[in-house]
């Protein structure tokens, strides 16, 4: 009887070799190879087969599903109106950031209606106890376990059936059957789809966490982003010591959608009114312009801040933060071809308050009015606002949304809007100041011309 044969497998892209190597040679994958056994040639590998039953959809019997609401409105409203039953999400960022606080927080608020179980694979139960005491989250329905075997999780949720599994962190859980270490990319894949299976055919929703590399993107296989059913992320801004929870990927609700908390010694607590803090600090000195932009379904208010001077360079600098190097640049090069004023010979220093990034076009008026104010030595007048794109031709377009915007600007007191002359408003308590192109923008500093 011939023996059996040792391989060694990349769990990335399945290149073998006879021998383990630290790097795999076809996908460049570090300590990726695991062993393998193979039986003895002539056998073969016993599979069975299920048989299929195709239907149509109209036959499926459907109901509507309550969504899994925790009460923190933030997290709500972020997840897309609250956890959708049998869902697999993935809460990942920095080091330290709260993933863990917030985790429990959440947990807490949503074993006053459902059966929570909170496996913590990284702390112990004791450690774990010393938080949930500081965060008073002790509730009676949320219940605690550090065992890590995946298998004896899913065996566990399969018996007790609880509405809500947490599982913290995903990189420290093993299966027995896999010789790979935990956290390995083989070990991430097979994880995940057990527990995909176990969300959806044992009806129990799975928040489990993860870390992420150093550049800044979740750790593992791309395959679990796309077999998770939404991913979110927590990111610092150290300026107000506030977290920002972003969800980019949710097959149930809205990408981009962005939740504000603050952490104190109470843990991470909600900011519902985070564009109060951000308008709070405008200068209206010359150079910075207040916008707006819209991150899922919030609209968000941001100053802009620009800085023109006469270069001493053969090259003049163009330092950009906080937006596209290139809409700036752009923006700067319609101003000089239509408005004659030589920005091509001018340091251009620009920045976005608050360490916010602008991606939508809406913001090409402020860049305009803040480039010209910085240049003029102009400030815009006091609790105005710029909403509109510019075209090459120096024209100045409507933009979407346009009343989330002003709605959300009113609120905190805004009294003047810049817009587009077409721009179509339904209604407005502050004063409507309407532009055609960009010659037209002269007029707000004429008086210091």
């Amino acid at each position: 009887m011939s023996k059996q044969k040792t391989t060694f497998s990349c769990t990335n892209c399945t290149y073998q070799t006879i021998k383990w190597i630290g790097c795999c040679p076809e996908c460049k994958e570090w300590n990726s190879f695991t062993e393998i056994t193979v039986g003895p040639l002539g056998t073969k590998k016993q599979t069975t087969r299920e048989n299929i039953r195709l239907v149509q959809l109209n036959t499926v019997q459907t109901k509507e599903r309550e969504r899994l609401k925790s009460g923190i409105k933030e997290w709500d409203r972020v997840v897309g109106g609250g956890i959708m039953p049998s869902s697999l999400i993935i809460l990942t960022g920095d080091p330290g950031i709260g993933k863990s606080t917030l985790l429990l927080q959440i947990c807490n608020e949503l074993a006053k209606e459902y059966m929570v179980y909170y496996f913590s694979t990284e702390e112990s139960l004791g450690q774990v106890k010393q938080r949930a005491q500081r965060l008073q989250c002790t509730h009676d329905k949320l219940l605690f376990s550090d065992q890590s075997n995946l298998e004896s999780i899913i065996q566990t949720a399969q018996e007790h059936k609880p509405d809500i599994l947490i599982i913290d962190s995903i990189q420290n859980c093993y299966l027995a059957d896999t010789q790979a270490i935990p956290g390995s990319i083989g070990q991430l894949r097979e994880s995940a789809f057990h527990l995909m299976r176990l969300a959806k055919e044992h009806d129990i929703s799975i928040i489990i966490s993860g870390h992420i590399t150093k550049e800044g993107t979740m750790a593992g296989p791309k395959t679990l982003e796309h077999m998770v059913d939404a991913v979110f992320y927590l990111q610092g801004e150290d300026r107000w010591q506030t977290r920002v929870l972003r969800s980019v990927k949710n097959r149930f609700g809205t990408i981009n959608e962005l939740g504000f908390f603050q952490m104190d010694e109470h843990g991470l607590q909600e900011v519902p009114n985070i564009n109060q803090q951000l308008i709070a600090e405008i200068s209206y000195s010359p150079g910075s312009v207040l916008v707006s932009f819209i991150e899922g379904s919030r609209p968000i208010l941001l100053e802009l801040q620009a800085l023109t001077i006469e270069s001493k360079l053969a090259i003049p600098q163009r330092v950009v933060s906080g937006v596209d190097h290139k809409q700036v640049v752009l923006i700067a090069a319609i101003l000089q071809k239509y408005l004659h004023i030589k920005l091509s010979v001018h340091d251009i220093f620009f920045k976005v308050s608050g360490g916010f990034k602008i991606k939508s076009s809406c913001a090409d008026l402020g860049i305009a009015l803040a480039l010209l104010s910085s240049y003029f030595q102009q400030p815009l007048p006091e609790k105005s606002i710029a909403l509109g794109e510019i075209s090459l031709t120096g024209q100045i377009k409507p933009i979407n949304q346009i009343g989330m915007h002003i709605h959300e600007a009113e609120k905190f007191g805004i009294e003047q809007i810049f817009v587009a002359k077409n721009q179509q408003i339904e209604r407005a308590n502050s004063t409507v100041k309407r532009f055609t192109n960009v010659y037209e923008l002269l007029k707000l500093f004429e008086a210091g011309q």
